[in-house]
């Protein structure tokens, strides 16, 4: 029997805190796992590995000196912007990542943010837990409008599986969709107006960001698309932090020129405790879990499998730098 390559994952904590075996990996591989890897313990862990499994630890040109075994790299994640791909490339190294695993926990949690936003459930179980239903003379209390989603319009900038998996429940809600996608019009998406970004902004109740993070789409939600926005309506960025200006989008929310933000992601991850954010009113924001639901972590443990079972075969799959 052949010898299994030597594979470390440094650090696989937020794909699976103990919750999902890793015996599928450890059949194809002699698997080492660690929570979590600092930058200056790669080289330690990593020197004698053949694979590399890593989610945000950052694998530099400088870093390849000293990992002279390495022959594969796969990430536990869709982006592999921490990879410097280029250099990995030179050496004939594939990367591999995990596309399309987490459209469906995306796309509930857009819907969260949203029914979150305009029936305020957790708003209003407090105020009954704090007895402010107990003194209401009415068999029923509230103090702010709730609203319903049928006939509003959703927006949505960015048309991948994620922005299409929204569309398409949001038109079970009953909603009209605008979307702007670079790429244009797409066929079989008959409940789906797709238009221009202006078009989008200006007349949408909900906007919800599902765009990459380039150079065109950094700092795209500013206080100039904001103010281009319907009165009262809402965004939700499951896309990436830094698409939105968080000092104009905390702004904006002070003034009440934008009813609600709902965002998984920050500019800065963890956020630093002066984030503006962090204290703006009708502002939900979760630590970067909307990928995280447990089904959607067993599928991209089963794609990893396939990522190294294909290497191991000899014809890489989903490598992002050929």
């Amino acid at each position: 029997m052949d010898k299994k390559l030597k594979a470390v994952i440094l650090d696989g904590y937020t794909e699976n805190p103990g919750d999902i075996s890793w015996s599928c990996i450890e059949q194809l591989v002699d698997l080492t796992v660690y929570p979590r890897t600092s930058p200056d313990k790669i080289i330690e862990r990593g020197k004698d590995a053949d694979i590399l499994i890593v989610n945000k630890v950052a694998i530099t040109r400088e870093l390849l000196e000293h990992l002279p075994n390495l022959k594969f790299v796969a990430t536990l994640a869709t982006g592999y912007n921490q990879l410097d791909c280029q250099a990995l490339k030179e050496k004939c190294i594939p990367v591999s990542n995990i596309p399309a695993y987490s459209t469906n926990a995306v796309a509930q949690m857009v819907f969260a943010y949203i029914l979150e936003l305009i029936n305020k459930v957790s708003e209003y179980t407090a105020d009954v837990k704090s007895g402010t239903w107990c003194k209401c003379e009415d068999f029923c209390y509230w103090n702010s409008p709730l609203y319903e989603l049928d006939g509003k319009t959703l927006g949505i900038i960015g048309f991948g599986k994620i922005g299409a998996r929204v569309s398409r429940i949001a038109a079970a809600f009953g909603m009209r969709v605008l979307c702007y996608t670079p790429s244009g019009k797409k066929d079989g998406f008959p409940d789906v107006e797709f238009t221009d970004m202006d078009t989008v902004i200006s007349n949408s109740d909900f906007i919800s960001v599902h765009c990459p993070l380039t150079p065109d789409t950094a700092g795209l939600i500013n206080k100039d698309f904001i103010c281009r926005m319907k009165k009262a309506s809402y965004i939700i960025n499951t896309a990436r932090g830094p698409v939105a200006n968080e000092k104009d989008v905390a702004e904006a929310l002070k003034n009440g020129t934008l009813a609600g933000y709902g965002t998984d992601v920050l500019s800065t991850e963890p956020p630093e405790e002066d984030n503006p954010l962090l204290s703006a009113p009708n502002c939900l924001i979760t630590p970067h879990i909307a990928w995280a639901a447990y089904e959607t972590r067993v599928r991209l443990m089963g794609i990893l499998e396939q990522n190294i079972k294909a290497y191991l075969n000899g014809a890489p799959i989903n490598v992002v730098n050929n």
